[in-house]
């Protein structure tokens, strides 16, 4: 036999005799199908599957534990500010259709801040629709974070029939 069908032989027996994981999920079945058998993970020798593939790029720390730059707080604000007028100016509150609302204005909202492009951000965003009919609502938020680089903005609109609350919270990823 030659030596190329003896590496052949020798790659497809390594290519047969795989080890699986410990976190494996060999013999559980899934759904419906009771005599099905799925695996999630397992781990191949690197190179056996792909012997002409790049080697794989090995990416450095960066070791940075702060922001270049502030987030805007002031741009932020006057998003709120404008996203909130622009939907809700001529609105009259109904239970209805708040929930819904209160969900578009988030992903509005969260696209807008995220067009600003700060790097290295995760951003949340919180509204509050309801009825203006002479009741009182305090709203308070708790939160653990680095204050030197951690910010929220918040901006409040008010019409005849309902008020609302925007707040942004960012928080440096590091």
């Amino acid at each position: 036999m030659s030596d190329q069908a003896k590496d052949k032989m020798q790659r497809r027996e390594r290519r047969a005799s795989r080890v699986f994981s410990e976190g494996s999920q060999m013999g559980r079945t899934f759904g419906k199908f009771r005599n099905s058998v799925s695996t999630l993970s397992c781990i191949d020798d690197t190179g056996l599957l792909q012997e002409n593939a790049p080697p794989a790029v090995k990416l450095e720390n960066t070791y940075q534990m702060g922001p270049y730059k502030r987030f805007p707080i002031a741009a932020v604000t006057e998003i709120l500010k404008d996203v909130l007028t622009n939907y809700l100016q001529q609105e009259k509150y109904e239970a209805e259709w708040s929930p819904q609302l209160t969900k578009t204005i988030c992903e509005v909202i969260r696209s807008c801040v995220k067009d600003l492009m700060i790097p290295r951000y995760k951003i949340v965003v919180l509204v509050h629709i309801g009825q203006l009919s002479g009741q009182s609502m305090q709203n308070s938020s708790r939160c653990l974070w680095d204050a030197a680089n951690d910010t929220f903005a918040s901006y409040s609109f008010k019409n005849r029939s309902l008020f609302s609350v925007a707040t942004v919270y960012v928080v440096y990823f590091e």
